[in-house]
């Protein structure tokens, strides 16, 4: 029994050396090396190699290295095969401490005042206490809600919309399109935390932006697809946004000269929000080959006619 990791090479050495000490009964390869195909039951991956289904004949579950499936192109996996996104507490501590640096930033007017120090300008902009700050997040799943959990002791007023009705303490919740409109004019700051699937893709564009508050801001450490670039600046140059924050981008890395580098409301890091951590992503994918061993349900198990 083998399981293969194929994606960030020397992150792929550190597993081998967790797993050699933590199970050293589970035969463990590094693509490109794989050992016999046929032993091999598990392929943890950001991207999966084609024609997995002869490649890996006996391959019973497929694990993505991060917290999202998007990457995938799910209609070429086998369709009897589970896909496992990552469950890990790395991964949701990156994102509570990013996106809680990214609020507090946007609360504080921090880009602003960038823009003032590099033309030489001493300004101060009006502090307005947290609990006038209205936060809403898009997306209700286990990142939101940690995000949630770590924004509240400051105060702001936080609320949060997705497709379907969820309750949570101290949050006030949205669900359903027909809702949509409702929880975007409450935001004076928009956190994009959706899952890509074809139906959020785009979904940050003009129509949207236009329905939030003027001089609203917006993070998004969702997937590039979910954002309209062009939509995006025209929103940040007509003043309908003050200002952005993205830590995600389509195509990634972004095109030398690309707007985005240079423009002075927006910030703009590399997809690194939260990263996959070897020790606990070791933990967690041992965690579920034994619930998988044992018939009991995996945690993250990808629903995959939602794509998440």
């Amino acid at each position: 029994m083998a399981l293969v990791y194929k994606a960030d090479p020397v992150r792929g050495a550190e597993w081998g050396r967790i797993l050699a000490r933590k199970r050293p009964g589970l035969a463990f390869h590094v693509w490109p090396e794989t050992g016999d195909p046929e032993a091999v039951r598990y392929l943890a991956a950001w991207l999966p190699p084609p024609d997995l289904a002869t490649r890996f004949p006996k391959l019973e579950v497929v694990f993505s290295v991060g917290a999202g499936v998007d990457q995938f192109d799910l209609s070429a996996l086998p369709p009897h095969l589970p896909l496992v996104r990552m469950v890990e507490p790395g991964i949701i501590g990156g994102m509570v401490e990013y996106v809680t640096m990214a609020v507090l930033a946007l609360h504080r007017d921090m880009p602003a005042y960038l823009g003032q120090q590099r033309a030489e300008r001493w300004q101060p902009i009006r502090v307005h206490p947290a609990s006038r700050r209205r936060v809403g997040i898009l997306g209700l799943g286990e990142l939101s809600r940690a995000v949630l959990a770590a924004l509240a002791p400051f105060g702001f007023q936080l609320s949060a919309w997705s497709r379907s009705a969820r309750a949570v303490p101290g949050v006030e919740t949205h669900a359903g399109a027909a809702a949509l409109p409702g929880f975007l004019a409450g935001c004076d700051i928009l956190v994009c935390l959706l899952p890509l699937t074809a139906e959020t893709r785009g979904i940050l564009d003009r129509d949207l932006l236009a329905q939030l508050p003027r001089g609203a801001c917006l993070v998004n450490t969702g997937r590039g697809g979910h954002l309209v670039q062009q939509d995006l600046l025209a929103a940040l140059d007509s003043g309908q946004l003050s200002a952005a924050i993205l830590d995600v981008a389509e195509p990634e890395p972004l095109p030398p000269g690309h707007p985005f580098w240079t423009h002075p409301r927006l910030w703009l890091t590399p997809h690194v929000a939260s990263m996959t951590q070897p020790e606990t992503a070791v933990d967690a994918v041992l965690d579920n080959i034994d619930r998988h061993a044992r018939g009991e349900p995996m945690l993250g198990l990808v629903d995959r006619a939602r794509g998440y």
